[in-house]
């Protein structure tokens, strides 16, 4: 098994992480895979599942940002408009989005007898990226029991790499995929997490930064490749138990961005980055008998500590979905090799 960026012994940032420096550190998330890895199919699902009660009936408040719009997502608008998740989130190929949002539907319907009866229908979230790189994307390989398969095994513990939705993905050039990272900060001295996962598919290799080092050119020069564009795409999804309003929710999501460009990404014309981020501070009734509900919110002048933490948190996770991810021939022989293979240019 390929070692993340702390197990080879270089601590990023400045921040204590998590106990497991996962994102499923904030209590209630959990994360499954459905992997689908032969011959040149690369791709899969991976499903977040945001806390542990039924979601539908107890949202949690959340919002996104859209960094660079070049993507197939479903669901955004709604969660925009009403600042609230109600579903599970799944990530995949970009040309599985809909079979995904069709099983998520089914799994919500299996729970929910009122959904579209008694009340309304329901907002799937689905977020993907491209991964016709390694994957035969044209031959539509997932099916709904592979979306089911990746939500029934959801749990704390979970891989990271080329596993999942990440199974056939490319970042900077290199094997991309599942990433996920975690951070601690005090606030009224108690201590409270917010976590990452990303699934990386962006970036060109002679950009690529770890912690300041260009590994990226070094690895470039030693292989003579030519210079490629950026034409990928990363999913970042963010949890916090941190009472939080939509708004300051979606101003969490946007400093993503910052964690991004700290790896070398600059959010190239042809690469979508979008972030969805949600807190388990608040829980807001799909029923309720009152008019008026109470919430909880962090004081805005204590959200410079949340912002570092997400910078952080999204920087470490895109490494660690690279360093997790093994070297991989998928699609016409196409190999594409991992950063863990150069693991000794990490330090200056």
């Amino acid at each position: 098994m390929n070692k993340t960026l702390r197990e080879l012994g270089i601590t990023p940032g400045h921040l204590k992480c998590g106990k497991n420096n996962l994102i499923t550190d904030v209590e209630g998330v959990k994360v499954g895979h459905k992997t689908l890895d032969n011959g040149d199919i690369k791709t899969g699902v991976t499903a977040i599942i945001p806390h542990e009660n039924n979601i539908f009936k107890n949202k949690l408040i959340a919002a996104t940002s859209v960094i660079n719009g070049f993507g197939k997502s479903i669901g955004l608008t709604q969660i925009d408009e009403l600042g609230t998740l109600e579903t599970p989130i799944l990530l995949t190929n970009t040309l599985s989005v809909g079979v995904a949002q069709n099983a998520l539907i089914r799994y919500m319907l299996n729970s929910n007898e009122d959904i579209g009866l008694k009340t309304g229908t329901v907002n799937p979230v689905v977020g993907e990226c491209n991964d016709g790189v390694l994957n035969s994307i044209r031959k539509l390989s997932v099916e709904e029991t592979d979306v089911f398969d990746a939500l029934y095994s959801c749990d704390k513990d979970f891989l990271q790499g080329n596993v999942g939705a990440g199974t056939g993905m490319v970042c900077y050039g290199l094997k991309g995929g599942i990433g996920s990272s975690s951070r601690v900060i005090l606030l009224d001295n108690l201590e409270y997490t917010i976590g990452t996962l990303v699934l990386s598919n962006f970036g060109s290799l002679e950009d690529l930064m770890v912690l300041g080092n260009p590994v990226g050119s070094k690895i470039k020069s030693k292989l003579k490749l030519k210079s490629s564009a950026d034409k990928g795409s990363i999913m970042i999804i963010i949890a916090t138990d941190i009472p939080l309003s939509a708004d300051q929710l979606k101003r969490l999501c946007k400093r993503a961005q910052s964690g991004i460009a700290r790896t070398g990404g600059y959010t190239g014309n042809g690469s979508g980055e979008i972030v969805i981020g949600f807190s388990t501070g608040n829980t807001i009734p799909h029923y309720s008998t009152s008019d008026i509900i109470s919430i909880r919110t962090i004081h805005q002048d204590r959200l410079d500590m949340v912002f570092k933490a997400v910078v952080e948190s999204t920087e470490e996770s895109i490494i660690n979905s690279m360093l997790c991810s093994y070297s991989t021939i998928g699609r016409d022989q196409k190999e594409i090799i991992s950063l863990a293979d150069y693991h000794m240019l990490l330090r200056y």
